[in-house]
């Protein structure tokens, strides 16, 4: 086969999937080594790549267990959880929002394009957007979505120095989009609630009418 005939998008998918599967080995070996209160989770990049080709259930399994993981060692304080660091190479596995959230921090604050720090995001924030986004696009109760209100104002105080600012940013985020999700997700409970009262209002109008009546209001363009 030529390279003009070279189905590129799969060559680029297999590179990603295999680069996510070395990532995931390190992740293993870091769990290892770490103590107790040092929670590691070994699953966000398997997350990344399962939300990026639409594995929406795998992927919040994924994320929420890391969730559970990160906010759970320590009597529900937030275990000290690592960074990722958001090359461009992984921001190909992040969505529209989350990757222009990275770049607007970048173009606000220069300086996080040098250095070996680079622009970092805690595992603990990465998986909490997850969760919230694979809720979302499962199209979960809105009850739900705002019990997830809770977890995500929790790492608030723990990641609340300077160094965590993307991480803050990306918090307010997934907040934003609980609320407008609840919000939509109400409205249209609202809005069924009043087309079914005024189809039952037409009806109920309907059987006090006549069938000349009924064209008479028609004919003279009357609300019913």
């Amino acid at each position: 086969m030529t390279a003009s005939y070279l189905d590129t998008s799969k060559l680029v998918a297999l590179l990603q999937k295999s680069a996510v599967e070395h990532l995931t080995t390190f992740r293993q070996l870091e769990v290892q080594e770490r103590g107790p209160r040092q929670a590691v989770v070994a699953t966000e990049f398997e997350a990344l790549y399962a939300y990026k080709y639409g594995e929406y259930q795998r992927c919040l399994r994924l994320a929420a267990d890391g969730v559970w993981k990160l906010i759970g060692p320590v009597e529900g304080r937030p275990g000290i959880s690592e960074q990722l660091y958001a090359h461009p190479e992984l921001i190909q596995l992040m969505d529209d929002d989350l990757a222009s959230l990275i770049g607007l921090t970048v173009i606000v604050q220069p300086c996080r394009r040098h250095g070996p720090r680079h622009v970092t995001i805690s595992q603990l924030s990465l998986c909490l957007y997850l969760m919230t986004q694979c809720r979302i696009k499962l199209n979960h109760p809105a009850a739900s979505l705002s019990r997830t209100l809770d977890f995500v104002a929790s790492p608030r105080l723990y990641l609340s120095c300077a160094y965590y600012t993307l991480d803050q940013l990306i918090l307010t985020l997934t907040e934003c989009k609980i609320c407008t999700y609840v919000d939509n997700r109400q409205f249209q409970i609202r809005s069924r609630q009043k087309t079914r009262q005024q189809q039952a209002l037409c009806r109920e109008l309907l059987k006090r009418m006549s069938r000349e009546d009924f064209l008479e209001v028609i004919s003279n363009n009357n609300y019913l």
